[in-house]
């Protein structure tokens, strides 16, 4: 896709469903504010090509509802994954370190890209920090975004008004360009973690949701430690 081009109204449902999990036809055209007709046809060649499947869910005694998924094949369509080699090498290395070499060097590489990362970061305010972040991390594959969270989610998740003081920013990514890694390694996703905490220097990153444990995105809430 050129920079002047803008993106189809079939990529645009692929997207949503990759970032919400599952929409049914009428969460589609109020978000794409297109007719439920048109929708529905989109979707109809969307799972022709295989990209999507649909599920009947049945809500009390009338009619079915469907929702539509991404099939394997539309998950392909996102950069989600690095060659097959780098996972052959990790099982390779695995096999002939012991535990504690392997997670040395695991840590090490994590560390050598957290340091790249506060480099390019800079040291403006962690607002811009963390906006930069998601950026390199959009060009890197992943579908990156970032939102600063309110103070009503705050009290209601049990921060208390202390830390609840500071700002607190979600990192939200919605596919993996290293999900072939994580799968087989999960370890890898901890040191991502401290990879995250390294780069934005003097913050406090959680995780709030996670692919490998079954969700539909992986999740980081920062604030200032």
């Amino acid at each position: 896709m050129t920079a002047t081009q803008q993106p189809s109204t079939k990529q645009h449902i692929l997207n949503h469903l990759l970032k919400q999990g599952h929409a049914t036809a009428q969460d589609l055209a109020h978000q794409l504010e297109i007719s439920a007709q048109a929708t529905r046809r989109h979707l109809k060649d969307l799972e022709d090509e295989g990209l999507i499947h649909h599920e009947a869910i049945q809500v009390g005694m009338g009619r079915p509802n469907y929702i539509y998924k991404l099939s394997q094949i539309g998950h392909d369509q996102f950069p989600d994954r690095y060659d097959e080699f780098a996972v052959s090498l990790l099982t390779t290395l695995a096999a002939t370190v012991d535990k504690k070499q392997f997670s040395d060097i695991l840590r090490k590489q994590w560390e050598q890209k957290a340091l790249e990362y506060r480099d390019r970061l800079g040291s403006g305010s962690l607002q811009e920090r963390v906006a930069a972040l998601v950026k390199i991390r959009r060009a890197e594959g992943y579908m990156a975004e970032w939102h600063l969270v309110d103070a009503e989610k705050l009290d209601a998740a049990g921060i208390d008004a202390k830390e609840m003081a500071a700002p607190h920013y979600v990192i939200t990514e919605y596919n993996c360009a290293i999900s072939q890694i994580a799968e087989s390694f999960p370890s890898v996703c901890g040191h991502e973690l401290e990879m995250f905490e390294l780069a934005l220097e003097g913050c406090k990153v959680e995780r709030t949701h996670w692919m490998v444990g079954g969700e539909h995105q992986c999740g980081y809430l920062i604030r200032v430690k």
